[in-house]
């Protein structure tokens, strides 16, 4: 009976999944996270990936869930050999100038003191360097860039962000998914009733965060707001121009199938989206919307000896994320999943480097929770297994 249920779960997501994921050919791009600018650590981050990419790749091949929850009727076909997506040597010039400075109270620092100083600069400059929306935002189209360059070579992208890397990823998604219906948009901003009129009389495509900058409507200020031109005349000229912005920077359509975060510290970098009264919370929602319903996954693995590995949050039902968003999903298909209890037998202090060397219990972990995040939210009796599991281990 068992086998009865599980296969048919299997061939209801198939038929989901084929619809929306047409392609066969799977790329991974591998981003790399803090301390990766110099020439050393970049052959650190390549060398661990070239380790990781072919034991990922075939505990995916050989995962009969994920072919049948992923493949298309062509068959899945992931490619042999990772793509790297390397951001770290463009923060190297700025980590210079900061040691430059640091090095003036190597002179009267006690030792202990300059060399603490000294470790937390090599380690925290890289990731906070990144959240700065000037130096983020030629990232995330670099990204974009590269991930139109496989979607036109016939290839979809699953992305794997490391460490300060899932800021990257994160950005990715919130700037250029297409989740701003336009007309909405302007129905809920401060803008004239002649505006108003003119965008019902005038649809354009459905768009994405970085495409308002881009087509001069507005921008993302440093407090989190979203600021629109207020002059009406040009506000009507670029949004007729709203289309060519889109298909410039916003990620295509079904090019990314979705996002593996691992080693995450993103919950304790950007814990202002738990602020009801920040804007972009907002358009977060929207976000998550959109995943759930164009079948994109966002997962989060950490292992848990990993200190620098935070849970992004407690996993969610789609009918729980709805009450929670105000939202009503349309036939969801995708999921958002975190599993922050990997084991890597590895000590603490080595856990958070330790997914190159730990390449077999961390490709066991992706797969089974790519699963395990279909499962959860659509299969109800999986669901409550899991559900009573998590609430004998909060009683332990």
């Amino acid at each position: 009976m068992k086998k009865i249920v599980s296969g048919i779960f299997i061939f209801l997501f198939l038929s989901v999944l084929q619809n929306s994921c047409s392609a066969s050919e799977v790329s991974f791009i591998y981003i790399n996270g803090s301390n990766n600018n110099n020439e050393k650590m970049k052959n650190w981050f390549e060398k661990g990936v070239n380790k990781l990419h072919p034991v990922l790749k075939k505990r995916f091949e050989e995962n009969e869930q994920i072919k049948q929850l992923m493949l298309s009727s062509e068959g899945l076909n992931i490619a042999e050999n990772p793509e790297i997506f390397f951001w770290g040597d463009l923060s190297k010039t700025d980590l210079d100038f900061v040691h430059q400075q640091l090095d003036i109270s190597k002179n009267f620092s006690p030792t202990v003191a300059y060399q603490v100083r000294s470790l937390i600069t090599q380690y925290m400059h890289d990731a906070i360097w990144v959240q700065k929306s000037h130096h983020m935002q030629p990232i995330v189209q670099n990204l974009n860039e590269k991930i139109k360059k496989e979607q036109e070579a016939g290839r979809s992208v699953i992305l794997y962000g490391y460490s300060a890397g899932t800021f990257i990823t994160y950005e990715y998604l919130f700037n250029t998914l297409t989740y701003i219906n336009l007309s909405e948009l302007f129905n809920a901003i401060k803008v004239s009733d002649e505006v108003r009129e003119f965008v019902k009389n005038n649809p354009r495509k459905d768009t994405c965060i970085a495409a308002l900058a881009e087509g001069k409507i507005g921008v993302v200020s440093s407090g989190g707001k979203l600021i629109f031109d207020n002059n009406d005349e040009s506000l009507k000229k670029h949004y007729l121009e709203m289309d060519i912005a889109t298909e410039k920077v916003c990620s295509p359509k079904g090019a990314v199938r979705g996002v593996v975060n691992f080693a995450s510290p993103l919950v304790l970098f950007y814990s202002d989206l738990a602020d009801s009264d920040y804007e972009l919370t907002y358009y977060n929602k929207l976000m998550l919307k959109y995943i759930m319903e164009n079948g994109l996954f966002m997962l989060t693995v950490n292992f848990r000896e990993d200190p620098l590995g935070f849970p992004t949050s407690k996993n969610l039902t789609y009918e729980e994320m709805e009450e929670l968003l105000k939202f009503q999903f349309a036939n969801p298909s995708g999921f958002v999943f975190d599993n922050s209890s990997a084991w890597s037998w590895r000590p603490f202090f080595l856990a958070h480097t330790s997914y190159w060397s730990a390449k077999k219990q961390f490709s066991k972990a992706v797969v089974n929770s790519i699963v395990e995040g279909y499962r959860y939210q659509y299969d109800k009796t999986y669901r409550a297994k899991m559900q009573k599991k998590s609430k004998k281990y909060e009683l332990l």
